[in-house]
């Protein structure tokens, strides 16, 4: 049995917040998977609410880093003694890795562990087989779709993450997204995610064939329009996203403008958080756009034939 607890964070970048799943494994013991931001309060509900089903939490598992995800992994661990595990990559103080492509066990109960890079680099998917739920974290959400950010995301791995996901859990009957409702119908939600990414970078192929040499606010303002200012940044890094990819493959080719970035490009290409959202908001805003690496150099970028 699953059983969600939500924290009290909701924002642009978290939905209506974050989502922690506490997992019965059986032998009266749970899985805690991502105790959230570090909102005691929050942590205090997923105790009492594991406590009321007679459970006790044994692991806690964080799919990810990210300050919406994680924080709470360390007052969880005060309250209840379980250690806090993680990727072996990952920044978040834990007692123990994840195993890689192994097993994690927990009371009765087999669970299967994905390295599953893309929206961050120590990002992980969680597999218990038996209720045939996925816990995809911030790979897939429950509504919408993932911002793949550089550098700290990458759009090729993020891709072959998503096929991973439809090859190695056809039997999966519930995706747990790290956001979101969950979702019933898995195979449709990954082939909808791969979908959505094809279709993205046909957008920026064609726009370089119709229209030659583009840099990224060209690109965005022909794709996505001009009416979303507030959206034009994470459209950018999304952008820079497939180009690499496209880049990497051999595809497309960038130069560098020489000359400075008008305030307007600027303003599509680089986060403005101050002001935006509170405290809280903005720290899961920076780390999910990239905003620590500023990008001040223009580039153009062209098809290779």
């Amino acid at each position: 049995m699953v059983t969600t607890v939500r924290a009290p964070n909701p924002s642009p970048m978290t939905l209506d917040g974050t989502n922690s799943y506490i997992v019965d494994c059986g032998n009266g013991k749970a899985l805690a998977i991502d105790p959230g931001p570090d909102i005691e309060s929050h942590v205090e509900r997923i105790v009492e609410t594991a406590s009321a089903q007679g459970l006790r939490i044994d692991t806690i598992a964080v799919t990810h880093g990210h300050p919406d995800h994680a924080p709470a992994a360390a007052i969880l661990k005060r309250l209840t003694g379980a250690p806090v595990l993680a990727h072996p990559s990952s920044r978040v103080p834990h007692d123990a890795d994840l195993p890689l492509s192994g097993i994690l066990r927990v009371g009765a109960r087999d669970v299967d562990v994905m390295d599953a890079p893309g929206h961050t680099f120590e990002h992980v998917v969680l597999y218990e087989p038996q209720d045939g739920a996925l816990f995809t974290g911030d790979v897939i959400l429950g509504e919408g779709t993932v911002l793949i950010a550089p550098p700290h995301g990458s759009m090729h791995a993020y891709r072959e993450t998503l096929h991973r996901l439809l090859e190695e859990f056809p039997n999966a009957k519930t995706i747990y997204g790290g956001h979101g409702p969950p979702v019933h119908d898995p195979r449709a939600k990954i082939q909808e995610y791969i979908a959505h990414r094809q279709m993205r970078e046909r957008e920026i192929v064609d726009a370089l064939a119709d229209g030659g040499t583009q840099t990224i606010p060209e690109l965005v303002l022909r794709i996505y329009g001009d009416d979303r200012t507030e959206l034009w940044p994470a459209m950018a890094r999304q952008v820079l996203a497939h180009l690499i990819e496209l880049e990497d493959e051999g595809r497309v080719t960038a130069d560098e403008v020489a000359r400075a970035m008008t305030q307007r490009e600027s303003t599509v290409m680089n986060p403005h958080i101050d002001g935006r959202f509170d405290a809280r908001s903005a720290s899961v805003a920076a780390e999910e756009l990239g905003a620590s690496k500023r990008i001040d150099v223009l580039h153009s970028y062209r098809l290779l034939s």
